[in-house]
């Protein structure tokens, strides 16, 4: 798998189901089409992500300093600091949810047993390599699952297919706003820069890289998230209620295995969350220490990149146990937070691939500035949705 694959995952996480398997099961197959809108943005923001780290001399971070000024660098990084921040708020919450469904006990004391596993591993990467595999099978069996579930419950899909029309009922701006939040993750996409530049990718390697890697890589997750679509709406939605419970989440797969489905979900649920922990928390730790000029040599991380990973983990764990009263919902309201930063990641990463000097013959097209302005503008206006919501009460 390849850095867009990572990014994708990276999406694929318990935010995403939350909100996704929420929004579906209260709404129907009405917000399909936000899927499928961000999935499309998201191929064409990672490609210029890609592209960026393979002319990049050092990292994504370090060119925009040297291009557009050291401030604008330590800005960008602290950007996606704050974004990891949010993410890592719904990967607590859904980490110790998850584990709670499957081994009782209380969902925070999960999610305190779960952040020092995930430091640990952090101080000891090598363990990692062990649990990935783990994790990889987990989220797999989920996947599975939905693909099965989704012809079992034999989903109107008519009306699936009517939910490619875009419209927005007035009360699920929230949960719009939430899905583009994690469905076309700016930060995911900044972030394939630097796994670009490890792997040492060329511009003889662009072609391949994107038949391979970005496209399939990106399309695969807004593929699985349009079958929660499905599923929720067939399954949860079918009541014409919205799904507030981890055990509600959970019922997902009654057609598939009865009483055992909500086990197969909390497996899944809990490896995505436990993996997006471990993604999440690396890739802030990563880009800020390299925002500060604090980032390790080669594959070496510093004492400032687990400091800040730390902090992240840290963030999440606090944020979980003062907030307990709808876990749920509160995934949902961190996810839609990302979109805050969003405009200035992704007005950064559009900026950076129409650089003459530094891209050369991978300089953005036209077509692509299209797309490019497209999801930017998308992102500000959610932006502006959002904090009219929150601060102006519109």
């Amino acid at each position: 798998m390849g850095p867009a694959f990572v990014a994708g995952a990276w999406q694929f996480g318990p935010g995403n189901l939350a909100t996704a398997v929420q929004a579906r099961s209260g709404y129907q197959y009405t917000l399909i089409w936000v899927i499928v809108v961000s999935t499309i943005l998201m191929i064409f923001l990672t490609d210029m992500s890609v592209r960026l780290g393979i002319v990049s001399p050092v990292s994504l971070i370090q060119s925009i300093k040297d291009h557009l000024g050291k401030t604008v660098g330590v800005v960008a990084g602290f950007g996606v600091f704050l974004v990891t921040l949010c993410f890592s708020v719904g990967n607590a919450v859904g980490v110790g949810l998850g584990a709670s469904m499957l081994f009782g006990g209380s969902p925070v004391m999960w999610t305190i047993i779960c952040t020092l596993l995930v430091a640990s591993i952090l101080l000891v990467k090598n363990v990692y390599r062990v649990i990935e595999k783990v994790l990889i099978a987990m989220v797999a069996i989920m996947a599975i699952a939905f693909v099965t579930t989704a012809f079992i419950a034999n989903p109107d899909w008519a009306a699936a297919a009517s939910g490619l029309v875009p419209s927005v009922p007035s009360d699920a701006w929230l949960l719009v706003i939430a899905l583009v939040g994690t469905n076309f993750s700016i930060n995911a996409a900044f972030y394939t820069s630097y796994g670009t530049k490890e792997r040492a990718r060329s511009a003889a390697d662009y072609r391949d890289i994107t038949m391979v890697d970005t496209i399939p890589g990106i399309v695969a997750p807004g593929i699985m998230t349009a079958l929660v679509i499905v599923v929720a709406a067939s399954v949860i939605g079918a009541t014409g209620q919205a799904a507030t419970t981890m055990a509600q989440l959970g019922s997902i797969f009654e057609p598939l295995a009865g009483p055992v489905g909500t086990a197969i979900f909390a497996i899944g649920f809990t490896g995505a969350a436990f993996s997006a922990m471990i993604a999440n928390s690396t890739a802030g730790g990563t880009m800020l220490s390299d925002a500060l000029n604090r980032r390790g040599e080669g594959t070496r991380t510093s004492g400032t990149q687990k400091l800040i990973s730390g902090g992240i983990l840290a963030f999440g764990l606090i944020i979980t146990v003062l907030f307990q009263a709808a876990p749920v919902q509160l995934i949902v309201t961190a996810q839609a937070l990302t979109i805050l930063v969003a405009p200035l990641l992704a007005a950064l990463i559009v900026v950076m691939a129409n650089h003459k000097s530094l891209m050369g013959a991978l300089r953005n097209r036209w077509w692509q500035n299209l797309f490019g302005a497209i999801g930017l503008l998308a992102v500000l206006g959610l932006s502006l949705r959002l904090i009219s919501n929150f601060v102006l009460g519109g």
